[in-house]
């Protein structure tokens, strides 16, 4: 038998309303501060993430779904939502749009990870970018429409760790004084990290290893060494999260998993520990763009796992408005009723009512039984005595009363009700 594939699994119709819920909650923000919705391809050309995340990460060497088509080209499902959403950027000059240009997107994530709770080989993300400026107050709103966000959904005890990475100017200083003080800890370290060390030497701030914990704690802070300019956008940022009044963790360990971020990095975590912890994050990635053949453009987005926001909406035990239900159910007892139905079901279904019917030869009472299970709030039955007197009985399901309607009134009365 065939299942779905280990880390995947099927989105069913009795999870939907959570999905819903938070992709209209999602959709009434982006609206209310002005993002477009953009959608990009499932697959890019492998090099589009290559070049954007780094060689060094884990994401491009352990996790990325990579293959070469028929036409010999190396093709990889999208890793992440940032980096095709600037090549659309690039390659649809939105560059001569007023900026910044606001972008947003619901998009399949794909990583060959271990699958465990809040963390798939196919996961969802809703993300969204800000292109085209430079200024902290951007990447405070940025901040403020996440925290937004989340609180419209019904999560609380949601905690703000904030931190900044420099940029290209004053990064290399504080790498250099971060492999100074790791290179007399490597013996101590876990072989990610020792391979960390001499590719990608900011990431050993991120390890998630018990081991490696103590030794990352006690190194150089990064925000000791930013340059002037860095630090000054830095504290802007701080005064902005104050005005707003989004309580904030300066977190010196922070740095995220992505080889673009520069500045600001952050991410909103639960009360909850492990692989899930994190429901959403992002910061600022000023040197993608150029990166990938633009124009210099400065840039800020988040990405938050719809699979992890759905996780902490049950174990908030957040009440989420149900899928709606069919409002009509036709039933009927005779083959002349059974025609007269189906010219109802089409009246009503045209009216923008949402009407089910029965089918087969079921009895009467099964035809009801199957009204209730999928929650219709009318039931219209037909019959022989109904089609003689040009009628149809109404009943409604919630307190069992039935009265009789006439069948040219059916769709007003429906619409009444």
């Amino acid at each position: 038998m065939f299942k779905a594939p280990r880390g995947t699994f099927d989105i069913l119709p009795s999870e939907q309303q959570y999905w819903r819920y938070i992709e209209n909650k999602a959709i009434h923000l982006c609206n209310i501060y002005g993002y477009k919705r953009i959608d990009t391809p499932v697959f890019e050309e492998g090099g589009l993430f290559t070049r954007t995340i780094g060689q060094g990460t884990d994401i491009v060497e352990k996790e990325t779904y990579t293959f070469e088509d028929r036409g010999k080209s190396l093709m990889t499902l999208r890793p992440e939502g940032t980096a095709p959403v600037c090549r659309a950027y690039i390659e649809h000059g939105m560059h001569t749009l007023p900026q910044p240009v606001k972008l947003y997107y619901f998009s399949s994530i794909f990583r060959y990870e271990r699958p465990q709770s809040g963390r798939y080989r196919e996961h969802h993300q809703f993300g969204y970018e800000a292109i085209g400026e430079s200024d902290p107050a951007l990447d405070a709103e940025v901040i403020d429409m996440a925290w937004q966000l989340y609180s419209s959904l019904g999560i609380n005890g949601l905690s703000l760790q904030l931190n900044s990475i420099g940029c290209r100017e004053c990064r290399p200083k504080y790498l250099e004084l971060l492999k100074k003080y790791y290179s007399g800890q490597l013996s101590s370290v876990c072989n990610d990290c020792k391979i960390r060390y001499e590719k990608n030497p900011l990431r050993l701030l991120d390890c998630k290893q018990a081991s490696c914990q103590p030794i990352s704690g006690a190194a150089p802070r990064n925000s000791d060494y930013l340059c002037a300019d860095c630090a000054s956008h830095f504290a802007s940022l701080q005064k902005y999260l104050g005005i707003l009044e989004i309580p904030f963790n300066i977190n010196h360990r922070l740095v995220r998993g992505l080889d673009y971020y520069t500045r600001t990095v952050f991410e909103v975590q639960p009360k909850e520990e492990g692989a899930q912890s994190t429901i959403g994050g992002g910061g600022r990635y000023d040197g993608l763009i150029g990166e990938l053949g633009g124009q210099p453009t400065p840039a800020v987005g988040l990405a938050t796992g719809i699979e992890r926001i759905v996780l902490n909406l049950k174990r908030q035990n957040v009440a989420v408005p149900p899928v709606p239900q069919p409002q009509v159910f036709v039933a009927f007892v005779g083959e002349a009723a059974r025609l007269k139905s189906k010219e109802i079901v089409t009246q009503l279904r045209r009216a923008g009512v949402s009407t089910e019917q029965a089918l087969g030869n079921k009895s009467l009472k099964a035809q009801f039984r199957h009204a209730n299970a999928l929650g219709a709030k009318f039931t219209l039955l037909l019959g022989d005595d109904e089609l003689r007197q040009g009628i149809a009985i109404l009943r409604d399901m919630s307190t069992s009363e039935q009265r009789p309607v006439p069948q040219d009134k059916l769709v007003s009365e429906i619409n009444r009700l």
